[in-house]
């Protein structure tokens, strides 16, 4: 408002204009929540790709911790004193994998498998297990929308994203609540997604996480997708559980919005987009491991730079039966397989190497023989070659670190037991 003074028919007055300015304020407010929106994904960011390279260090270190553990228990009496030493190693180990798993998938550095199916099928799937993980205080509910619209994403990060949000609302009830899961088609237009997500506008598959908990302040709701961050009690969170479900999300092409206001809950809507194709899995079609792997006496070129770990995988493969040649370098692993032609079944390697990728080596070494040897990738995690946008181009065969000399061992058995056109032949 704008008061002039002035003089009207030799008389005082005064002129009075009013102007609307809601819009413009509106506007403003606009423009300081996308400028926040902006320094924080720039934030997330920085902090996702120092935790990816902190992360992949650290799972080829507990390759080694878990595998030599594994030898060192076969080696001491099942009732021995050390059994205990060595199931706290075995337990410390696996949570740090737990962990840096998570920071990968908050820096989007995963290798993910993505299929089309059905969220609902996936959500009623897991009751059994979410009635578990939140206890008896607390109500779980579910509404389903008929006719969902399929999904293409990683059916087990999907899973995990369900279970940190439960856990996550679990923790806001401390004395009870309800925990209510929903499904539904929406159609994102621009101006939602100019207020509320950092999306494209268009057709996608919602799923609504809400609870009857404690709720944050706006303040909390800045820094809650940060990995570390945490409003639990010393060690009672390790902060990275809705961080692992941003990470998740954003590599799967989805997204994330958060309501919520202290004292009357919270609600967590995650978007993911509308697939244009068949539904091709099923949490029912999930396959099993049966028994222990099979040994085999093939010949594997075994290609890894972290010494650690091609000490580790050679000895493993060799206690099976396998003939391994090791090569720290790409250099080595082509004079290794070029001594021997025609005698290597599988190249195991590393898909980060000091100056090619497992992908190129793999290139090089399938061109020189008439029929080429099958290959299993391993990272701690896959930047590029065999990943492209997060997603394994098709028919790579992967296997993730840290792993157990079981699981090492199975997934070789696996790999070299797929059907082939003909044999291996080898010069008399």
């Amino acid at each position: 408002m704008v008061a002039i003074p002035l003089m009207l028919e030799g008389e005082p007055a005064v002129n009075t204009i009013i102007r609307d300015i809601t819009g413009r304020k509106r506007a403003e407010e606009a423009l300081r929540e996308s400028e926040e929106k902006l320094r924080q994904g720039q934030r997330l960011e920085a902090i996702g790709r120092l935790a990816g390279g902190v992360a992949h260090d650290f799972n080829n270190l507990l390759t080694a911790i878990i595998g030599h553990t594994e030898f060192l228990r076969a080696d001491v009496a099942p009732h021995s004193d050390r059994t205990s030493d060595l199931d706290e190693i075995q337990k410390a180990a696996e949570r740090a994998a737990t962990l840096t798993r998570q920071l990968l998938a908050f820096s989007r550095r995963q290798a993910l498998q993505p299929h089309v199916f059905d969220l609902d099928e996936v959500t009623e799937n897991m009751t059994g297990l979410l009635e578990q993980l939140i206890g008896e205080d607390v109500h779980l509910a579910f509404r389903q929308s008929p006719d969902l619209w399929p999904v293409e994403a990683d059916p087990g990060q999907i899973e995990q994203v369900i279970m940190n949000l439960a856990i996550n609302a679990r923790d806001a009830m401390p004395e009870g609540g309800k925990l209510t899961v929903e499904t539904a088609n929406v159609e994102l237009n621009e101006d939602y997604v100019s207020t509320h997500l950092a999306t494209e506008p268009g057709p996608y598959v919602m799923l609504a996480v809400s609870d009857t908990g404690c709720g944050m302040s706006r303040e909390l709701l800045s820094h809650i997708f940060e990995p570390f961050f945490t409003t639990k009690d010393p060690g009672k969170g390790t902060g990275l559980g809705l961080s692992t479900v941003y990470g998740i999300l954003k590599q799967s092409g989805g997204s994330i919005w958060v309501y919520s206001e202290p004292g009357k809950g919270t609600t967590f809507k995650v978007y993911l987009p509308r697939a244009d194709k068949p539904v091709d899995w099923s949490p029912r079609s999930r396959a099993t491991p049966d028994g222990a792997s099979r040994d085999g006496d093939e010949t594997i070129l075994l290609v890894e730079d972290e010494p650690a770990v091609l000490r580790l995988a050679a000895r493993v493969l060799a206690s099976r039966g396998y003939v391994v040649f090791t090569a720290g370098s790409p250099e080595e692993a082509i004079t290794l397989f070029r001594e021997h032609p025609g005698r290597v079944h599988l190249l195991l390697t590393d898909v980060i190497l000091p100056g090619m990728s497992g992908h190129a080596l793999a290139e090089v070494l399938t061109g020189e023989q008439s029929q080429a040897p099958r290959v299993l990738y391993m990272s701690g995690y896959t930047r590029n070659a065999i990943v492209h946008e997060g997603r394994l181009d098709a028919d790579i065969e992967f296997l993730e670190k840290p792993f157990t000399p079981e699981a090492l061992a199975r997934r070789v058995r696996e790999v070299l037991d797929m059907p082939v056109a003909a044999p291996p032949t080898f010069p008399a």
